[in-house]
């Protein structure tokens, strides 16, 4: 792609120093602050996931009550999923989905700022949670009742987060949908636009369908709290298993909010570092709206004991196998993109391919529990905790963190420290398999998940597990450490760092002028 881009540093003055943030409407900073929020999040409910490991070293409850405990299980999930995983990737759509299709910024700048600022107030609310009596929810991320209803005022905090988590989660998806189908620039039908942005604009449509329906399920819980409602009170003729059927036609959309723009951070790299474009553009478009539409037909595989009839245990089954075919398609085309390529293993990459071969295993095991007799056995074990982490960190979180790499020399003008980014990544990489494939034999052995004491017969490798968690824990810090060192200075990074590159960003100065795209490129 050619462009003709506005190469003025600061077009129009803007505020300096923390008023700049605070009343700031422009896409990079809105990207910046929702990408510091994210980092800031990472290590809070990061630091939940070493005191949990740390009670779980040895067998006994030793370090803190099983109640306690229950509420570093909620909190870290809750933490994780709404407060480091989402707002991370609306950071990258902030900063890079108006460099990507040549808009000026983003449709809507104040409600994007809205859209940020709400953050801060939802987390502040879930931290608050442990210092009212009765402590923070302890319900587990799902919030089942009969004990969400019967907890005490922390679950009403966390009714209220997850509102106010929602509704900049709307927002930011209005925005993002208006910016991409009305801003693009001349010539950017589509068809030609960076894949990232278009796993996004799917993304952003399963927000605007599925958030609501979270917040209806909370409501019905708050109002069984507090109004004499009986929506999930069998006593009262209500139906626990009801909220289940709310809850997961929200949460496994949910996991794909979560993955797509993973998936389409890893589909701008791959071609970057294999200098070649990525094999099958169509068919990743087709395969993001096929795994977006199927995920609407498939919240029953989650549910398996709760007592299906076999018609609907075989409908969940099926649908849930049918689903890794369009997830095949897109690793097939990363692998296809690769081979013959002219690669190099820049940290970027090395994230990548971690990605595809580490999130291939959580595939794996998520077809294994798609077979209904096998999960039933396996329902509520550590499998399931090593399925859904070798897909939300090796895929989620790791994606991230290769788009942190791959974007950084542009958004700060300055090269990262390449060999502190190699130690991050294998470092990473070996401490979370240590952390997560043990408890594969965990799970199959029957040790349940969200219980603070195990039987003798588990210890040993609880205590691998533990130990490879603090690894995986203070590896973080190298990465704290890369991009601070990047932020503050380093090798100049040129306008385009890396020789692969070819999306429209990669026209304009590293770091990008405040205003950009004030002349509409013209896509050739």
């Amino acid at each position: 792609m050619e462009a003709v881009a506005s190469h003025d540093e600061h077009a129009g003055p803007h505020a300096r120093g923390l008023v700049r943030w605070i009343t700031t409407t422009n896409h990079k900073d809105i990207g910046t602050l929702y990408l510091c929020f994210s980092l800031a999040m990472f290590f809070i409910a990061g630091f939940l996931a070493m005191l949990i490991r740390a009670e779980l070293f040895e067998p006994g409850a030793r370090l803190f009550s099983p109640a306690l405990y229950n509420q570093f299980v909620t909190m870290h999930g809750l933490m994780m999923i709404f407060g480091v995983i989402m707002p991370a990737f609306v950071g990258f759509a902030n900063w890079q989905i108006p460099l990507m299709i040549g808009a000026p910024d983003m449709a809507f700048p104040r409600m994007n700022n809205w859209s940020f600022w709400l953050l801060p107030f939802a987390a502040l609310l879930m931290i608050g949670e442990f210092f009212v009596p009765g402590g923070a929810a302890a319900t587990g991320w799902t919030m089942y009742p009969p004990l969400s209803v019967e907890m005490g005022p922390g679950m009403d905090m966390t009714i209220f987060a997850i509102h106010i988590l929602g509704i900049s989660s709307i927002m930011g998806a209005i925005n993002i949908i208006t910016t991409i189908l009305n801003l693009r620039a001349p010539g950017m039908t589509l068809m030609k636009m960076p894949l990232f942005v278009w796993t996004w604009l799917i993304t952003a449509y399963l927000l605007v369908a599925v958030m609501p329906v979270l917040a209806g399920a909370v409501t019905m819980v708050l109002a069984d709290r507090h109004f004499g409602t009986h929506f999930f009170n069998a006593a009262g003729g209500g139906d626990p298993i009801m909220f289940q059927h709310i809850f997961w036609f929200f949460g496994h959309p949910e996991v794909y909010i979560m993955i797509l723009p993973a998936f389409g951070i890893i589909s701008e790299i791959i071609p970057t570092f294999s200098r070649k474009p990525l094999f099958g553009y169509a068919s990743m478009v087709y395969a993001t709206v096929s795994i977006a539409t199927l995920s609407f037909v498939v919240w029953g595989h989650h549910m398996f004991t709760v007592g299906f009839p076999a018609s609907g245990q075989l409908f969940f089954m099926y649908a849930t196998m049918l689903i890794a075919v369009p997830t095949g398609v897109k690793i097939f085309n990363w692998v296809a993109t690769m081979w013959r390529g002219s690669l190099t293993f820049e940290t970027p990459m090395l994230f990548a391919i971690g990605f595809v071969l580490m999130f291939t295993i959580g595939g794996f095991s998520g077809l294994v529990l798609a077979v209904t007799p096998v999960d039933i056995q396996l329902h509520g074990t550590y499998y399931v905790v090593a399925h859904f982490h070798y897909v939300l960190f090796s895929g989620a979180a790791m994606a991230i963190m290769a788009g942190i790499y791959y974007w950084l020399p542009k958004w700060t003008g300055h090269m990262y420290d390449e060999t502190l980014g190699k130690w991050h990544f294998w470092l990473t990489t070996i401490f979370f398999n240590l952390t997560f494939f043990p408890m594969h034999f965990l799970g199959l052995a029957g040790m349940p998940r969200r219980v603070a004491d195990y039987a003798l017969q588990y210890t040993t490798l609880n205590q691998v597990v533990s130990i490879s968690a603090f690894g995986l824990g203070l590896s973080q810090l190298i990465f704290l450490y890369v991009i601070v060192k990047c932020i503050r200075g380093g090798v100049p990074a040129g306008d385009r760092p890396w020789e692969g590159a070819t999306s429209l960003e990669w026209t304009l100065p590293s770091p990008p002028p405040y205003h950009t795209f004030e002349t509409e490129p013209v896509i050739s």
